[in-house]
């Protein structure tokens, strides 16, 4: 797969990413300063978490500084827009956040596997790549994380990532198993929107 091709989409999903932070900052009536603070760490929360665990330093923003103005862009922009009475339909935001999960996923997977051999490994660090930046942006707005409730996000990870895993141990080229992680992620997760999927709960009874 075209490299370049990778790098936008990753850059897209650093955008969404961000768009979904300055949402719930907005909900939470917060300053531009922390509107911008929330979009970041959802952006590149994950990935940042990803490349200190592999060691690998200086993580990618520090050496690729489009990713911050991606980011700030993309929070002047939300705040200015989000003011305006027009919504978007629904859909539109979750389905571009599944596409920048998936590409955040295999991203994560392959970064791993250029650090050591190990397929778990390698599926966590692309978990962490999709869902890291999520968990920060809900614990710093007190809120449970989305990946630990009963819906169907990093549960898509991990599928994805263990196709992207397998794919690799099977023999196939790095773009094929990165294929293959990607769109089974991009699946499953399209799917649990479609028809709202959940995991079952674990509940205690009082």
């Amino acid at each position: 797969m075209d490299s370049l091709l990778i790098y936008l989409i990753d850059l897209f999903g650093t955008a969404i990413f961000a768009i979904s932070g300055v949402l719930l900052a907005g909900r939470l009536k917060m300053d531009p300063f922390g509107v911008v603070v929330l979009g970041s760490v959802t952006a590149i929360g994950g990935g940042t978490i990803r490349d200190m665990s592999l060691g690998a330093t200086p993580v990618f923003w520090i050496t690729d500084t489009n990713y911050l103005w991606v980011i700030f862009v993309t929070c002047l922009l939300t705040m200015l827009i989000v003011r305006r009475p027009k919504r978007l339909a629904w859909w539109i935001l979750p389905v571009c956040d599944a596409v920048g999960l998936a590409v955040f996923v295999g991203i994560g997977v392959e970064k791993a596997m250029m650090f050591q051999d190990s397929a778990l490994v390698a599926i966590i660090m692309g978990v962490i790549t999709g869902c890291g930046g999520g968990i920060i942006r809900d614990v710093l707005a007190r809120e449970v994380p989305m990946v630990l409730r009963s819906e169907v996000y990093a549960t898509a990870c991990i599928i994805g990532g263990a196709f992207h895993t397998t794919a690799l141990t099977m023999g196939c080229s790095n773009d094929t198993a990165f294929l293959v992680g990607v769109i089974s992620t991009l699946v499953i997760r399209l799917g649990a929107i479609r028809w709202h999927l959940s995991l079952p709960i674990f509940a205690l009874n009082r």
